[in-house]
């Protein structure tokens, strides 16, 4: 399987679909690994690009280091796997978590290898409730979260796969097989990766970022997505970037590369060869 090595050592797993074209890197949201994109990522490469989708440390294939589980270290593995396969005019695409992780790339490493940005249910600009964020969530939801990892992790990826992730909760419609995949991807997660990410994705501030973006933007976001709500993510996340399109999937949820993947993969498509 291919790696990067990451400066302090961390292993960091990656695929590399395709045959040519210019790239595009996807990055995974929490608890999952780059197998969430796996769809997606084939269909891109099927139609002439280059799709490039790591592990994050912690997760699926990749190191579990005790250390390193925040968003800066996440970012920077991200530059260590651009620089490594020397990607050049790349879009990045980050779903959920992934979005801070893209974001905040681009905060800390600019965009001279990078040619648009496609944030997918994203997380930025800062899901938390702070007293200059009061559009965001309240700490108890996160500090619930964090209980159920400690407690009983694989009970919560139950509980997330059948309801609010996918939004079976809504119609009780989503494919068992999605909701098994979830499962299975988080309990590939390491543990205090997986509790430490929670708070990475809750409570960093990407609104610096978002202010760095200087590369054309597709937010896309449900506005029933009961994950990150469109009025706390995309909603306000279009505003923060200059020039940057929004585009809402009425009704949908949080897990749009499963649930939406049709639309998605044609939108991701026409935005990549425009």
């Amino acid at each position: 399987m291919p790696f990067v090595t990451a400066d302090d050592g961390a292993q960091i797993f990656y695929r590399d679909w395709g045959e040519g074209g210019t790239p595009v890197v996807l990055s995974h949201g929490w608890p999952l690994n780059s197998d969430a994109w796996e769809a997606a990522a084939r269909f891109l490469a099927e139609h002439g690009h280059r799709a490039v989708a790591h592990d994050r440390r912690g997760h699926g294939r990749s190191s579990q280091t005790w250390h390193g589980n925040e968003m800066d270290t996440y970012a920077d593995d991200l530059a260590t796997l651009m620089d490594s396969l020397d990607l050049a005019e790349a879009t990045l695409v980050g779903h959920s978590t992934g979005g801070g992780e893209i974001v905040r790339y681009v905060g800390r490493h600019g965009t001279s290898r990078v040619a648009r940005l496609v944030l997918v249910s994203a997380v930025p600009p800062l899901m938390l409730r702070t007293d200059d964020n009061p559009e965001g969530l309240p700490m108890e939801v996160f500090d619930g979260i964090r209980a159920g990892e400690a407690a009983n992790r694989s009970q919560l990826y139950r509980d997330f796969a059948d309801g609010p992730f996918f939004g079976h909760n809504r119609k009780g419609d989503v494919a068992q097989g999605f909701r098994d995949a979830f499962w299975l991807q988080g309990m590939a997660c390491g543990h205090r990766a997986a509790y430490e990410c929670i708070a990475a994705f809750s409570a960093t501030d990407f609104r610096p970022d978002l202010a760095k973006v200087d590369v054309p933007t597709l937010v896309i976001h449900g506005d029933d997505d009961q994950i990150v709500p469109f009025e706390v993510g995309g909603k306000r996340s279009v505003d923060m970037v200059d020039g940057a399109v929004l585009t809402v999937y009425e009704g949908s949820g949080h897990a749009l590369p499963d649930t939406d993947r049709d639309r998605l993969h044609a939108d991701l498509l026409a935005f990549i060869d425009s």
